[in-house]
């Protein structure tokens, strides 16, 4: 659910933001409820040979292959292509799907930033994610702290991230769900104009597509 507030960045894999901010995972903590069920769960299927030891480590690894490069060589095609990000911002599942881009289910919006907005997706109840496009989110995704001060604070939070905008810019967060998921279409950059689509893939980061960075300048 999108919420407006009116009012060139490098990806982060560690738990904090560039200027420090403590977006830490809370990974000290006890399992969760859930994460109690879910070591059950699988326990109880591999006893009731249901599922093998080597087939959930295979699954594992086809979900730890995604990539953000999946992402980037959708934002590239939509760069370069305008019949194509048209069709890719009114049905994002099944633009990604066209090129060869499984989602399953999921209700897949993709939005755009352009000079007068900026997109910020966040998920406040846990850390839903669009994984087949950009692999495993980031530790500070799924942290309180993100979750909570995106929302509140989306224009404080961005200029932590490198990403200070001006005042006109008026910020737009995106509340992922569990069937809903969003990414974010970042502004081409300026000078590219000759550039093969391979390397403005090169120019996407994972940030610019979450909405904390923006697409690299060449």
């Amino acid at each position: 659910m999108p919420h407006d507030h009116p009012d060139h960045a490098h990806d982060h894999d560690h738990g904090l933001s560039p200027s420090g901010h403590p977006y830490r995972a809370d990974n000290d903590e006890p399992l969760t409820y859930w994460q109690r069920m879910e070591i059950a769960v699988r326990e109880l299927l591999i006893e009731k040979a249901r599922v093998s030891p080597a087939e959930i480590t295979a699954q594992i690894e086809v979900m730890d292959a995604r990539s953000p490069a999946n992402g980037a060589a959708v934002v590239a095609r939509a760069w370069s292509d305008p019949a194509f990000k048209t069709r890719l911002l009114a049905d994002a599942g099944a633009a990604s799907r066209e090129m060869g881009f499984d989602i399953g289910p999921l209700n897949l919006i993709a939005v755009e930033n352009t000079d007068s907005v900026h997109n910020l997706i966040v998920c406040t109840l846990c850390s839903c994610y669009p994984r087949n496009l950009l692999g495993l989110p980031p530790d500070w995704y799924k942290t309180r702290e993100y979750r909570s001060r995106a929302v509140r604070e989306p224009r404080a939070v961005l200029r932590e991230f490198g990403v200070d905008l001006p005042e006109s810019t008026r910020i737009r967060v995106h509340d992922s769900t569990a069937d809903m998921r969003y990414i974010v279409l970042p502004a081409r950059p300026a000078g590219t104009d000759k550039m093969t689509e391979a390397e403005l893939a090169d120019l996407v980061t994972r940030d610019a597509m979450i909405g904390t960075g923006l697409a690299r300048t060449p």
